[in-house]
């Protein structure tokens, strides 16, 4: 696989995983603290994207690793934030632990990506 294969899988995987929390919050109920929880949470979500596109975009190796930082950490905040958040059924339940773990799989491979640099 060439370099730009790799890079474009997780540009897209990253970018799907936003896609997927912005539909799993739509079936989410209504309250206080949900409405509060999901804001952060798609903040987050999209945020790991938009970090690691720049990251690819960047000009030193320090503004990529800088990137890299960043993107991880949303990766863990968007963790949190699904963590955090109540659901009321089974499926929904499912869903936010699927979600989760795709969380804690890209928290990974962006970990990965900046042992390999630094």
């Amino acid at each position: 696989m060439k370099k730009e294969d790799r890079k474009y899988d997780l540009e897209e995987r990253s970018f799907l995983f936003a896609k997927n929390v912005r539909a799993f919050v739509k079936n989410l109920p209504r309250s206080i603290t949900s409405i509060e929880d999901t804001k952060q949470l798609v903040r987050s979500s999209g945020s790991i994207g938009a970090n690691y596109i720049e990251a690819n975009e960047s000009l030193s190796k320090k503004d990529f690793l800088l990137r890299i930082r960043i993107a991880r950490k949303e990766a863990k905040e968007s963790k949190y934030w699904l963590r955090l958040i109540d659901t009321n059924t089974d499926g929904l339940e499912k869903r936010r632990a699927e979600l989760e773990q795709e969380a804690t799989e890209l928290m990974m491979i962006l970990s990965s990506i900046m042992r390999k640099y630094v």
